[in-house]
């Protein structure tokens, strides 16, 4: 075998996300019984120093498993285990973590379809309090792409300003989970050239402005062309 074979043959090493990691913690002191329905979770402070991680990723572990209804939060009281069996939490504890895997191209599919119909329901359904805050977002994306630093998080921020508008939590909590993982996907594979942040800002004020006239169609056109590079590099890797 030469080399070429053999560099082809060799597989990149998976890191296993902190997220991940937190998930299966709490799936081993569940299923053990350490943690029973009805228990109270640590506070995230508490867990994060524990785990030695940052909050972040504590609390998008919990928000994962509060999606697929494995934990419930109170503002008053903290988070709880549910009442699920044992083997429907280590059958959806599973998925949670599956889910979490590179496959970017199922990612991206799902996030493009997704924001089609979330920028078609928002531009419908938006009101003038959400106007001002996706204005805001917009406006804080591109003084941060004029001013040539990084603006990964305040894309992000569009994004979920656009789900929010949609008046559908489902919208927000779904693109709540794709993004972070899409966003280190990007970032690991570079998979955006260095020109995408000032095409970003046209395309965001499309949007921004089919939402502001509550025209659905343009709203949706926008928001596809503004994912195409993305969903084509997808499909092509």
């Amino acid at each position: 075998m030469d080399t070429a074979d053999i560099i082809q043959s060799i597989k990149s090493i998976e890191v296993e996300s902190p997220t991940n990691k937190i998930i299966q913690q709490l799936k081993q002191l569940i299923v053990s019984g350490q943690l029973k329905p009805g228990d109270r979770l640590p506070a995230e402070r508490v867990l994060a120093e524990k785990l030695g991680v940052g909050r972040s990723y504590v609390r998008e572990a919990i928000r994962k498993l509060e999606f697929f209804g494995l934990l419930k939060t109170s503002p008053q009281s903290g988070t709880y285990v549910s009442g699920y069996s044992i083997k429907m939490i280590e059958g959806v504890l599973t998925d949670i973590i599956n889910f979490n895997k590179d496959d970017f191209s199922a990612l991206i599919e799902a996030r493009y379809y997704m924001e089609i119909n979330a920028a078609r329901l928002a531009a419908m359904r938006r009101t003038e309090e959400d106007l001002v805050l996706l204005r805001s977002a917009v406006e804080d994306y591109d003084n941060k792409v004029n001013s040539h630093q990084d603006a990964i998080q305040e894309d992000m921020f569009i994004h979920l300003r656009i789900a929010n508008a949609t008046r559908n939590s489902v919208f927000e909590s779904m693109l709540l989970m794709l993004l972070p993982d899409i966003i280190r996907n990007i970032i690991e594979k570079k998979i955006c050239g260095d020109n995408r942040g000032l095409k970003a800002v046209a395309e965001h004020h499309e949007i921004l402005q089919a939402i502001a006239d509550q025209d659905a169609d343009a709203a949706a056109a926008a928001m596809a062309a503004h994912l195409d590079d993305i969903f084509r590099i997808s499909r092509e890797r």
